[in-house]
């Protein structure tokens, strides 16, 4: 392949944002400041030389010159289409731009090589395909648009180099594109380079002319089939007359149903505008199916539905009061409810800011308790409909918001499908479980209650199906739970707290007596007058047979009685009626499973060994009491140090710690053999190793259970403790006195030790709990080592259990 080079010196041209090739014919606007100074110091430098003016067409891109240019002539100066001074220059060849260098006039002068290549003849056989093959795109691209006089000029060029050179009209290249096609000196790869962009090109094409085809068919055939429809629509109308039908469109029967119904009027323009979408729909379509079902449950729900409340208080509280024993703190807050809105009644204040005047109530207690029937009882005290949405395991937000009604089975989320069940929109709606909601990759339904659980919100909630603002600020929400910690803290601030913390021994009776035997006896089949129990038995049976807060076990303690009792007159053992005592306990169901410490043999109680004492805690459950046992390792093992079992969370095995330091340096003082605690091992154990445990409220337990070990001295057994313990020996205040003292009443614990900032919490516990509890009130673990620990027996020193 020759080629020729030749050395000039020209004015530079510069082109901003466009590119011109070797044979190209542009005119360029000599308004342009660098154009005109170029241009004229192209045509002062040709006075002085033969042939036409000479510039050097140059590409600036982003203020920046291409490496190459090309040589052009200035074929003419004039004026433009449009009135401007222009010249008419063409391109000649490429030229590599070399140094800049001086000359007449303004413009910018530059030395350069010109870069000739030209293809030997014959051309070889791969060229000679390559121009075929541009050719013939070329081709059809230009018959594209119809210019045939450009085929035949394309079809009529032969050299390689002046065919790749004759892409550089095509509108389509990009700056970029067209420099690369001016940069490629040699001809073959050049005119490759040319064949690539415009195959690419045409292909992009094709892809573009085949989608708007498929558009276009789409909209045709919808076209086609919205006038067949409207002719079917025609069609079907003419027969109903020739036959002399009445004319029944379920439109109009929808829009009949909307116009009549009592709808607020926003809800009223959503339902309108769903049965004009429903009109225009066909009936095939998958659409009007969502309206209708949407247009269905809107008419069902009652949107200006009340029921009026029963303002007599008295008979509100008679009520509470006969079907839940108990439970003050749960009563008072409806009786306080029911006087604030008898009052604002009476005052006109029913609706204010748009806001009625709702309430929203966590009940949290441990199971069986009787959360769930006192919503029952509450909406029968108000005189309102009562509905239960149980939330346990939920664990999709749409269940609470609802579906969008573009998804297959779409549905409104539980809350307005509560209301719809109620058919008022002021029910009593009981949220059960809220504590045992879950979170997964369908979102989080505690977030959503926020907004149905907050009064200053609720009154505009939008389910996601609906779309329309329903008021729930009239309702009473109740909400369960068995753990308060379980529930989210943003959720749990929207809610007013109300502790059931369990029932004392004398409620249960009451509840046993009054309610569960009548239920009970019902279900066995067995009349009133013919099993009576006493109340020395359902003594017995809570007591003993049961050791909860609720009276779940104690219902299902009556009914195995009861169904024994029966079953024993069915094969003849029995004659009817019977009364059932606290002796014929142990022959019909067995014996007792709780046997209070107090009522064990001396030497089988677990505070018969020193090391061992009794603690309270709270559970998922309730208060329940907790044994802390200790013992020291045999020095000659040479296991040292602190081991803790039973399953402890990190706050309980800190505790431990504090405890174990405290007697370490204060040890001295209480005259205890501290030397044993650095020389030998120290074991601390929690019974019951299965069941997770924490929290700070053992720490005076463990003092006093490790103080036991070293002394000698047992543990009272009528004695049971709790309080957080510090390094300096200060006792510290903890939570759930109430259940604690509860637990500890159950257990048939008579001395109880508390911190003394917890003092002002047994106004919370029932008066006949505390009138048998002696409650110590402590500041100092001291107080609790002189008030727990036996006394010294004769100054002989107890042998200290080892552990093997």
């Amino acid at each position: 392949m020759a080629s020729t080079s030749t050395p000039l010196t020209l004015p530079v041209l510069p082109l901003d944002d466009e590119v011109v090739l070797p044979g190209m014919v542009v005119p360029l606007d000599l308004n342009d400041t660098d154009v005109r100074a170029a241009v004229e110091a192209a045509q002062a430098a040709a006075r002085s030389e033969p042939g036409k003016p000479k510039v050097l067409l140059v590409p600036r891109i982003d203020g920046e010159y291409a490496g190459t240019g090309v040589l052009g002539t200035i074929e003419q100066v004039g004026r433009l289409a449009d009135g401007d001074p222009g010249a008419l220059i063409r391109g000649r060849s490429r030229v590599k731009i070399g140094a800049g260098t001086t000359g007449p006039g303004a413009a910018l002068w530059v030395e350069g090589t010109t870069v000739d290549q030209t293809v030997p003849e014959p051309q070889p056989g791969h060229v000679t395909e390559l121009v075929k093959e541009y050719k013939a795109l070329a081709t059809a691209w230009l018959r594209k648009r119809g210019a045939w006089q450009v085929v035949d000029r394309v079809q009529a060029i032969d050299d390689v180099s002046t065919l790749a050179d004759n892409s550089g009209y095509s509108p389509f290249l990009t700056t970029e594109q067209k420099v690369e096609l001016l940069e490629t000196s040699d001809p073959v790869a050049r005119l490759k380079l040319a064949t690539q962009q415009l195959r690419d090109h045409l292909a992009e094409q094709d892809v573009a002319e085949t989608i708007a085809k498929d558009v276009q068919e789409g909209v045709d055939k919808q076209q086609r089939e919205f006038l067949l429809r409207r002719q079917l629509e025609a069609v079907r109308k003419e027969l109903r007359e020739l036959n002399g039908e009445q004319e029944g469109e379920e439109s109009d029967d929808y829009r009949a149903r909307v116009e009549a119904a009592d709808l607020p009027e926003k809800v009223r323009e959503a339902a309108l505008k769903e049965v004009d979408k429903l009109e225009r729909s066909s009936d095939q379509s998958p659409e009007g199916s969502w309206i209708r079902t949407w247009l269905d449950t809107v008419l069902e729900l009652p949107w200006n539905e009340r029921t009026e409340d029963a303002y007599d208080i008295q008979g509100a509280q008679a009520i509470l009061d006969a079907e839940h024993a108990g439970l003050q703190d749960v009563k008072e807050r409806i009786t306080e409810y029911l006087a604030v809105r008898k009052r604002r009644s009476d005052r006109g204040l029913g609706v204010v800011g748009g806001r009625r005047g709702g309430a929203v109530l966590a009940l949290v207690g441990p199971p069986g308790v009787g959360k769930t029937s006192l919503g029952e009882s509450v909406a029968h005290a108000m005189g309102r409909k009562f509905v239960r949405v149980a939330l346990g395991g939920v664990r999709d937000e749409a269940e609470i918001r609802g579906h969008r009604r573009t998804y297959v089975g779409a549905l409104p989320g539980r809350i307005v499908r509560a209301i719809k069940e109620a058919g008022s929109m002021n029910p009593v709606v009981l949220l059960d479980e809220i504590d045992k909601v879950g979170s997964d990759f369908r979102g989080d339904p505690a977030a959503a209650l926020l907004e149905v659980l907050d009064p200053a919100q609720n009154h505009t909630f939008r389910d996601h199906y609906l779309e329309v603002e329903l008021d729930l600020s009239d309702v009473v929400f109740l909400a369960t739970a068995n753990v308060l910690e379980a529930i989210p803290e943003a959720l749990l601030d929207r809610m007013e707290l109300v502790r059931l913390d369990g029932y004392t021994e004398d409620e249960k009776i009451v509840i046993a007596r009054d309610h569960l035997l009548p239920r009970q006896l019902e279900r066995a089949g067995l009349a009133k007058d013919e099993v009576v129990i006493d109340e020395s038995a359902l003594r017995k049976l809570a007591g003993e047979y049961t050791r909860e807060a609720g009276v779940r076990t104690l219902e299902r303690s009556v009914a195995r009685l009861l169904r024994k009792v029966a079953a024993q007159h069915e094969l003849g053992e029995r004659e009817l009626p019977f009364t059932v005592t606290d002796e014929e306990l142990r022959g019909l169901i067995g014996r007792p499973h709780h046997v209070p410490e107090s009522a064990q043999d001396p030497a089988e109680r677990r505070t018969a060994v020193p090391g061992v004492a009794t603690g309270l805690a709270v559970t998922g459950a309730g208060g329940d009491v907790l044994f802390v046992e200790a013992s020291l390792a045999d020095p000659e093992t040479g296991a040292a140090g602190l081991t803790l079992t039973g399953q402890l969370g990190d706050v309980m095995k800190e505790s431990a710690q504090i405890a174990l330091s405290f007697l370490r340096s204060r040890g001295a003082e209480l005259e205890l053999p501290v030397g044993d605690l650095k020389d030998r091992g120290v074991h601390i154990h929690f019974p019951a190793g299965a069941v997770p445990k924490d929290g700070p409220s053992a720490g005076v337990t463990m003092t006093t259970a490790l103080a036991s070990l070293l002394s000698g001295r047992l543990v009272r057994t009528d004695v049971a403790m709790t309080g957080e313990v510090s390094l300096t020996g200060r006792v510290l205040p903890i939570g759930g006195v109430k259940q604690k003292l509860l637990a500890a009443h159950r257990a048939g614990v008579t001395t109880v030790i508390i911190p003394k900032r917890n003092e002002a919490d047994l106004d919370d516990v029932p008066a006949e709990v505390l009138d048998k509890l002696d409650v110590h009130a402590v500041t100092d673990v001291r107080q609790v080592l002189e008030l727990a620990l036996s006394p010294a027996t004769n100054g002989a020193t107890p042998e200290v259990p080892v552990a093997a």
